[in-house]
């Protein structure tokens, strides 16, 4: 029996069947089944290359399968690279999926009514050789990442990064996007740097934030935290060629359910404690895989939806309908309520089959929410008129 072969084919088929099949209950069942089936649903064609097929050949190479055992564990292989094939279909056709969130939410003729200028080189293929072999693979050439800026008195916690395009186009606009980790862990240099990257190499200039945790901390301390890194771009995001007065928030789990309560109360001095002053307002709001309820029992203030109200900014919210933290009912439920609430528009994108963090590789489906967020923040700036960086450079070619 070749037990190195089994070990690597069995992880991917119970990442596989988690992807497929999540757990729900009990909890700790339910972490292990978001843990396990993370990387084989968003990046199941890298889980095939790398842990079914170069180990297959490598085990017929070695002449490892020459028993009936040996044998069992190549038909695993096989059932698992069909479960593979099913879960990449679905993430493939995520991008039809998001294309009709587009027009559900923005109207059909959407793309007519964008600035020129803005609607130039909005992709539209992925990469195909990153998302096939490199999707962990983040990091562009084009851009430049200025690290562990300091936005306020919490030490580590209170750092951020600055993304921005070598070039530094002026005039681009910001987007500050929080990480996830349940407010009591994560750091800023995870979550979403697939999105970040690309906006930098487009002319934006992106930032990404650590922020204080729980138990130390607790709301609204993480929601003063974020209204703080605001007021840092609109004070210092001009030094890397930004006009801050576009400003978009986003964030993923936890982050997003901090961006969402950030960009429903611009201005509120209650959560702005020695900066009342400062312009807290936002251009529009990305919401990721996020919580949607209140904060640890803390009562409907500490929810976003305890805030909606019609002048919220326009939202984008994408969710997967299999993530196995937060059920897709509460997504469905915030869009639906904002969407009353809202004179703004608000895209609601539901992923088949996504998992909780999807955002964190280049996947056929993160590239088409990169895609449609782009998409997304070019009609907001369209409709408010917001010039586009005089600078601002054509994408180079995807690796």
């Amino acid at each position: 029996m070749p037990f190195g072969y089994l070990i690597t084919v069995s992880a991917v088929a119970i990442g596989a069947l988690c992807a497929l099949a999540p757990v729900r209950r009990p909890q700790p069942l339910q972490r292990l089944s978001y843990y396990f089936g993370l990387v084989a649903n968003e990046v199941p064609f890298a889980a095939f290359f790398y842990m079914l097929f170069l180990p297959t050949l490598l085990a017929f190479a070695e002449g490892d399968i020459h028993s009936a055992g040996g044998w069992a564990i190549v038909g695993i292989a096989a059932a698992t690279t069909l479960g593979l094939v099913v879960i990449a279909r679905r993430g493939i056709g995520d991008r039809a999926r998001i294309d009709r969130a587009m027009d559900e939410g923005l109207g059909a003729g959407w793309r007519a009514t964008l600035d020129a200028d803005l609607a130039t080189g909005l992709r539209r293929r992925p990469p195909l050789a990153r998302v096939l072999f490199l999707p962990v693979l983040r990091r562009r050439s084009d851009v430049r990442r200025v690290p562990n800026l300091a936005y306020g008195d919490a030490g580590r916690r209170n750092l951020l990064d600055v993304y921005h395009q070598r070039s530094c186009p002026q005039g681009a606009p910001v987007l500050i996007h929080m990480h996830g980790g349940t407010y009591s862990g994560g750091h800023k240099n995870s979550q979403s740097l697939p999105l970040l990257c690309r906006l930098a190499s487009r002319g934006w200039v992106c930032v990404s934030a650590n922020y204080r945790l729980q138990p130390q901390s607790r709301h609204p301390d993480h929601l003063i935290d974020l209204k703080k890194v605001i007021a840092w771009a609109r004070e210092h995001a001009h030094d890397y060629g930004a006009d801050p007065a576009t400003l978009f928030v986003a964030g993923s789990s936890a982050g997003g359910h901090m961006a969402a309560l950030a960009a429903l109360t611009p201005n509120d001095p209650a959560y702005q404690p020695g900066f009342e002053e400062a312009d807290t307002t936002v251009t529009g709001a990305v919401y990721l895989n996020g919580w949607y309820g209140d904060y640890f029992g803390q009562g409907p203030e500490s929810s976003p939806l305890g805030h909606l109200n019609a002048d919220a900014p326009p939202f984008l919210v994408a969710h997967g309908d299999l993530d196995p933290l937060v059920p897709v009912a509460e997504a469905r439920d915030f869009a639906d309520r904002l969407r009353r609430a809202s004179a703004n528009p608000v895209v609601y994108a539901e992923l088949r089959g996504g998992n909780h963090a999807f955002d964190l590789y280049h996947s056929f489906r993160f590239e088409a929410v990169v895609d449609a967020i782009e998409a997304f923040t070019a009609w907001v700036r369209s409709k408010d008129g917001t010039p586009r960086p005089a600078a601002e450079a054509r994408p180079r070619g995807e690796f």
